[in-house]
C-alpha cells in the first residue's frame, strides 16, 4: 500500500474485509443449497397463479432439480454475490430482500401454466443486474470495474431474460434482473464513492511525505506542467480588414 494516504489505506483494509466476509457467507449459502438438494426432496416450489404455491416464493430459491442446476447458480452466486457485497455493502443489504422476493412474486404472477419453478437463478440475475446497472449509473471507476467484471463473466444474463430453452425458467430470470435494476435506481446513492487518489504533486509539501511516495510509486503520472506538448496551433492572422471606399453622394443640382 506504498503511495496511499491514510484514507485510502483505511478503504483498502475496509475492502478485504467485505471481501473476506461476503466469501465466507456465500459459500456458506451455497453450501447449504447443496444439504438442502441432496437431503431431499423437498416442497416448496413456486407454482404460478396457484395460493398454495405462493409459499415458493419464500422457499423455491432454496431448492434445485439436479446437481448441475445447483453447482451452476452456486458457481454464480460464488462470484456475484462477494463482488457486489464488497463494493457496495449498503445497497447490497437493502436489495438482497427485494431481490428474493420480488423475483418469486413477479413469477408467480406471469409465468404460465401449472409447472413448478425453483432455483436460485432470480438471486443470481437480481445481483448481477445490480453489479450492471450500477456501474452504469454511477460511473466511478470502482462501479464501472465491478460491472464489467460481472459482464466478462455473465453478461450472458442479458439473453436468458427471453423465452429461450424448454425447463428453463426465464420468468425468474426476467423478475430478478428487474429486481436488480429497480434496486440500482432506488439505492444508487447509499455507498460513498470511494476516496480519489491524490497525486505527490497535488500536496503543498511536494518535498514531504508525498515527495517520497512519488519515489516509491513508478506509475504515478507527472503533474500537468511538465507534460510535454506534442502539437500547438500555430498563431495565424485570422484575415485582412478590407477598406471601403466613401460613398459619393449627389447634390440637389446633380453633381457628384
Amino acid at each position: 500500500m506504498a503511495g496511499m494516504d491514510p484514507e485510502q489505506r483505511q478503504y483498502a483494509e475496509a475492502v478485504r474485509q467485505r471481501l473476506r466476509r461476503g466469501l465466507l457467507a456465500t459459500m456458506a449459502f451455497v453450501a447449504a443449497l447443496g444439504a438442502i438438494h441432496f437431503s431431499g426432496p423437498w416442497p416448496g416450489a413456486l407454482v404460478p397463479q396457484s395460493p398454495a404455491g405462493l409459499i415458493g416464493v419464500l422457499t423455491a430459491p432454496l431448492l434445485h432439480g439436479s446437481p448441475g442446476h445447483w453447482l451452476g447458480n452456486g458457481v454464480a452466486l460464488l462470484l456475484l454475490a462477494p463482488l457486489v457485497h464488497t463494493v457496495y455493502p449498503r445497497a447490497t443489504l437493502r436489495a438482497l430482500p427485494l431481490i428474493w422476493l420480488g423475483s418469486g412474486l413477479g413469477t408467480w404472477f406471469i409465468a404460465a401454466g401449472d409447472a413448478p419453478h425453483i432455483g436460485a437463478s432470480g438471486l443470481t440475475h437480481g445481483l448481477g443486474f445490480l453489479l450492471f446497472a450500477l456501474g452504469l449509473l454511477r460511473r466511478d471507476r470502482t462501479a464501472i470495474a465491478a460491472g464489467l467484471i460481472a459482464f466478462f463473466f455473465y453478461g450472458g444474463m442479458l439473453l436468458t431474460v427471453l423465452p429461450r430453452e424448454p425447463g428453463v425458467s426465464w420468468e425468474y430470470h426476467l423478475c430478478g434482473a428487474a429486481m436488480g435494476v429497480l434496486a440500482a435506481l432506488r439505492w444508487r446513492r447509499l455507498d460513498p464513492p470511494p476516496p480519489r487518489q491524490r497525486y505527490s504533486w497535488e500536496s503543498e509539501d511536494p518535498e514531504g511525505d508525498a515527495g517520497r511516495a512519488k519515489i516509491e510509486d513508478p506509475l504515478e503520472p507527472p503533474p500537468p506542467r511538465e507534460v510535454p506538448v506534442l502539437w500547438q496551433r500555430p498563431e495565424e492572422p485570422r484575415g485582412q480588414v478590407l477598406p471601403f471606399r466613401p460613398r459619393r453622394r449627389e447634390t440637389d443640382d446633380g453633381d457628384v
